[in-house]
């Protein structure tokens, strides 16, 4: 019961992925997903908050775009889950920010009492504000900005925004963390994430984990699947959770979203990979 819980689209994430939500869907069944968890990045409120590549034509008209394009999502999602629901099970969800905790703690909380929307990724993708998986140069500026010198300040200050997003918004999964995320192997990493110091203080700890490719586009759907599921192997790790949602109790309701096991052997054994 191969799936992904982490998963983007270039239809609502222009600029940052490619190709259409459906297509990407229609390209998840093929390779064998039961579960496709469909995360696209929560709106942000502020010019501040934009990436440089979001900066043309303006600031300002890419701003405006991002919670229109958010609802449309919404209800595009809802029509493919509800259209291939016989062949794959569609959750709905996005992946948060957590950039100025006053302004997304509770723009996260309205966002996720959506009725279409199933779940969310509690995700940082910046320390004090400065991203820190852009390029080298926004890198360097978010090192300076928790301090300078080495990138221990750094890490700090990414760890403890963490833990204020974790206590202030309980997200069901933690995006790099809980989350084994095959996106660092593409990117030239050895290790998928969370790196190993991490991922085995967490096994020691009791923690579990789910899985994903992190796609952005029908060419990184289950890209290195093969090798993620080996580095969890290697920790020790013999399943992987995802959501699933129980027959409602009343027609027309809404069926409770339970966590399900699902062993890695059994995880490989529905893929359909080409050589």
């Amino acid at each position: 019961m191969a799936f992904t819980m982490h998963s983007h689209s270039g239809q609502f994430c222009p600029g940052h992925a490619k190709d259409q939500l459906e297509d990407i869907i229609l390209h998840a069944i093929k390779v064998g997903y039961k579960t496709i968890g469909l995360t696209e990045h929560m709106p942000r409120t502020d010019l501040s908050d934009l990436y440089p590549e979001e900066l043309l034509p303006s600031p300002e008209s890419s701003l405006a775009a991002l919670m229109p394009r958010h609802e449309a999502y919404l209800a595009e999602a809802a029509r493919l889950q509800a259209k291939y629901s016989p062949q794959i099970h569609i959750l709905i969800g996005f992946e948060g920010e957590w950039i100025r905790p006053a302004a997304y703690a509770p723009l996260i909380r309205s966002l996720a009492a959506h009725p279409s929307v199933d779940y969310f990724i509690g995700s940082l993708h910046h320390a004090r504000g400065v991203p820190i998986d852009f390029d080298a140069a926004l890198y360097a500026r978010a090192v300076a900005a928790c301090g300078g010198g080495d990138e221990r300040g750094l890490f700090e200050a990414y760890f403890d925004e963490q833990f204020d997003m974790l206590r202030a918004v309980r997200p069901r999964v933690v995006g790099h963390f809980d989350l084994c995320n095959t996106s660092g192997l593409r990117k030239g990493l050895a290790e998928a994430y969370p790196k190993r110091e991490i991922a085995e203080a967490w096994v020691r700890m009791g923690g579990r984990f789910t899985f994903s490719d992190d796609s952005h586009g029908i060419a990184q759907v289950a890209t290195n699947y093969a090798r993620g599921l080996d580095y969890l192997e290697g920790l020790g790790v013999r399943e992987v959770w995802t959501l699933e949602r129980r027959q409602p109790e009343v027609e027309g309701g809404k069926g409770e979203l339970v966590e399900k096991a699902v062993s890695i052997d059994e995880f490989r054994a529905s893929l359909k990979l080409e050589p």
